[in-house]
């Protein structure tokens, strides 16, 4: 299983340009909310009992469904308020499932996980980590728990922008389409989530991660803990550090796999992520040169030419796939960047681009088709539209045209090989048009929390740099477990010494020796 940061470094139609048109001005997020005026507004909210019972009303699609068939999983709805600020105002449901500690007579806690995105469901993670766990100090000492934030999933209201018939139109769009063009696509996209989206604009002012982890305290009151145990991978990372330096004096243990650098702007983001990509893309054809049938051919050198040839033809020819649909040139780049997320997924994206060089797309496609969580049945989750409703809150907008244009030039240098010279720069354009304000904005957090934390970081990560993870660890005084090779984060994933590492610390608090390294 895989858990990421973001999905969309290379997200298709109105998401490819960049907008240049635009001259609004930066717009400051707003002072956080004063402190209720009755101290005791929350206190419905931090008393609810939650109701477990069976998960099957709570799936969204064929993914969920099948997750939420894990024996021993139930589930509930934790009622939050939609505005802190107002919190005698509308309330919200956030989505939570629970696998029940195996071992109760020695049961530490619960466990709280979040698998990233932003937009990704905690339920749906947990449930499918659960065969996983029950075979550790996890399943056996901790309530296992995921919970799928504000908006995402099974919480309701569920974010909504376009169908998902707009949206596999949009993922074969031709990339030479004018940047004026995409400029207006992205003020339409923007326009429709809050259009679309239950309690509209004030919905979509409070997704961020400010709200997300006054959500997690809530929980955390739920289920009956004094102090947050709690997983977060990727994205996740930034909850969980947002949540100690929230509330510090109510962490017990953080694992942070695949960190987020806390005070990276959007723009460095991306630009360090497209080098993560293209670097996994040159270990990724290193390793294919050495083997008879690579589809780049035996030298790398000339791996990144090869490929080329390979999917420029599909801007004007899409192939055809078995389905009877079809891979377009978006679309193969996109399920390229699927396969840079573990190097186990290398052999597969070998045969899909050797089927491509017969006319076949199809396995490209089922690449893209995980990549932006689409199931067979033609449906989509709620991770696409998630991510941009935190994204564009939880960031400064950038719209100077002049500081959009250097952006664009430094991810076409950090990452020439994901087409045509254009990465993806759609985040900057979504959310410069964005209906709302952002409510907050990368930092260097104040950290007060006696509880250090356990960072895991992996050399090659294409997604999140292995530097972030140093520089996490180091602001938080935490532990740093160094995983050696190219992948999007490492617990849980079977590898026993990065595992028994995690383990002994959420169990007992004792951190790795420092130095400690691990081999994928």
């Amino acid at each position: 299983m895989r858990f990421s940061r973001r999905r969309t470094l290379l997200a298709a139609g109105l998401l490819a340009g960049v907008l240049t048109a635009c001259t609004t001005q930066v717009t400051a997020p707003p002072p956080s909310p004063s402190p209720v005026a009755d101290g005791h507004a929350l206190d419905r909210f931090y008393d609810q009992k939650l109701a477990w019972g069976d998960c099957g009303a709570y799936a969204t699609g064929q993914q969920s469904q099948d997750a939420f068939r894990t024996p021993g999983v139930e589930c509930a709805r934790l009622t939050v308020p939609l505005d802190y600020a107002d919190p005698h105002g509308q309330t919200i449901t956030v989505g939570v499932l629970r696998h029940r500690a195996l071992d109760p007579a020695n049961r530490i806690g619960s466990l709280v996980m979040n698998p990233g995105g932003p937009g990704g469901s905690g339920m749906e993670a947990a449930a499918r980590l659960v065969p996983t766990v029950v075979n550790n100090a996890i399943g056996l000492r901790f309530d296992f728990v995921g919970f799928d934030p504000r908006g995402v999933g099974a919480s309701e209201p569920r974010i909504q922008c376009l169908t998902d018939a707009e949206r596999d139109a949009d993922r074969g769009g031709n990339p030479g389409t004018a940047d004026v063009a995409w400029a207006g696509q992205a003020r339409d996209f923007a326009a429709k989530c809050a259009q679309r989206t239950e309690h509209g604009a004030a919905m979509l002012a409070n997704m961020g991660t400010r709200d997300v982890v006054k959500d997690l305290d809530v929980l955390r009151a739920a289920l009956g803990d004094a102090k947050l145990s709690y997983l977060g991978y990727s994205y996740g990372t930034q909850i969980g550090y947002s949540y100690a330096e929230a509330f510090p004096e109510r962490v017990r243990a953080l694992l942070l796999d695949g960190a987020i650098d806390p005070g990276e702007n959007d723009p460095d983001s991306l630009v360090a992520q497209g080098e993560g990509f293209s670097r996994a893309f040159d270990q990724f054809a290193t390793e294919c040169a050495r083997h008879d049938g690579c589809a780049l051919g035996a030298d790398p050198a000339r791996a990144r030419a090869m490929f080329e040839g390979l999917v420029q033809p599909l801007v004007t020819a899409p192939a055809k796939t078995g389905d009877g649909r079809v891979l377009s040139y978006r679309d193969a780049i996109t399920g390229v960047v699927e396969a840079m997320y573990s190097s186990q997924s290398w052999a597969f994206l070998n045969t899909g681009l050797g089927l491509l060089r017969h006319g076949d797309g199809s396995i490209l496609l089922r690449l893209a088709d995980a990549y932006y969580e689409r199931a067979a049945d033609g449906k989509y989750s709620s991770l696409q539209a998630a991510y941009y409703a935190v994204r564009c809150v939880d960031n400064e907008r950038v719209t100077d045209p002049a500081a959009v244009s250097s952006a664009r030039s430094r991810m076409i240098a950090a990452a020439p090989f994901l087409g045509w010279g254009r990465p993806d720069q759609g985040e900057l354009d979504v959310c410069a048009s964005w209906p709302v304000p952002s409510t907050s904005r990368p930092h260097r957090p104040t950290v007060t929390s006696a509880a250090p934390p356990l960072v895991i970081s992996t050399t090659n990560d294409p997604v999140t740099p292995y530097q972030a993870g140093v520089r996490l660890a180091n602001l938080f005084r935490g532990g740093l477990l160094t995983v050696e090779g190219t992948q999007h984060t490492a617990f849980l994933h079977g590898n026993m010494c990065v595992d028994v590492a995690g383990l002994d610390y959420l169990v007992d608090n004792t951190q790795p020796a420092p130095g400690t390294r691990c081999r994928a």
